[in-house]
């Protein structure tokens, strides 16, 4: 397993892409961490699955998502990865899009214990992370660095794998697009979250500002961070 592959660079939009890897025609799936819903709603109107449960452990968002009316084969829930409200052997499919490095470390490994109970046999988990390398990370990272969570994600990754928990089906590796109208927009999306609090002072605010204005041409700032999916099915 690797972490990274530099060498990879094809854009792709992701919820495109698992369309076209996973056998999704009628499956009950998954959602950890499903953040506003907006992958949850691409594939709840895919036409393709029969329902989807999906869990975000912000309570301020999760009110927001109980406000949903129009989807009516998603069903939302309050809780974290590390303690699934979902029966044994009840899940086809479970994805995590950026998700499993927000798991407090200690329970990573018991995130992955519970994908494993969830999951039926021969079931699939999509567990999607973004690398640690790009000009977004760069921008970020001035203010909030993830390299340490990261790398502990794709090591719990890593141990449910050697352990036989769960097997490698394979890796895909990828960049996304990432586009901002303007730096108000960027603030908005990646600085003024519910799931984290940023604590900015003026100064490191204006720094962040400074930066992003480098890559700010009259059409926005467009971002190409790379992205890894480590597909994992439960032993039959």
């Amino acid at each position: 397993m690797h972490i990274a592959d530099p060498t990879c660079t094809t854009v792709v939009n992701e919820i495109q892409l698992l369309l076209a890897e996973l056998p999704l025609d009628g499956a009950r799936v998954l959602e950890l961490g499903c953040g506003k819903a907006d992958k949850t709603r691409t594939l709840a109107q895919s036409g393709r699955v029969r329902e989807i449960v999906a869990l975000e452990v912000d309570a301020i968002q999760h009110a927001h998502n109980l406000r949903v009316a129009d989807l009516p084969n998603v069903h939302f829930r309050h809780g974290g990865a590390e303690a699934i409200p979902a029966a044994d052997a009840s899940v086809d499919v479970v994805l995590m899009f950026k998700s499993l490095h927000h798991v407090p470390l200690g329970l990573m490994d018991q995130a992955l214990s519970e994908i494993a109970r969830v999951l039926r046999p021969g079931g699939l988990a999509w567990i999607s992370e973004p690398v640690f390398a790009g000009e977004l990370n760069e921008l970020m990272c001035l203010f909030y660095n993830e390299q340490t969570v990261r790398e502990a994600a794709f090591a719990a990754v890593r141990r449910a794998v050697d352990s036989g928990l769960l097997a490698l089906e394979r890796q895909l590796f990828f960049s996304t697009r990432s586009h901002f109208d303007d730096f108000a927009q960027f603030d908005a999306r990646m600085i003024q979250v519910t799931h984290t609090e940023h604590r900015l002072s003026p100064e490191l605010y204006e720094r962040v500002r400074q930066r992003f204005a480098t890559h700010l041409t009259p059409a926005g700032a467009t971002f190409y961070p790379p992205q890894r999916v480590d597909l994992l099915r439960k032993p039959a």
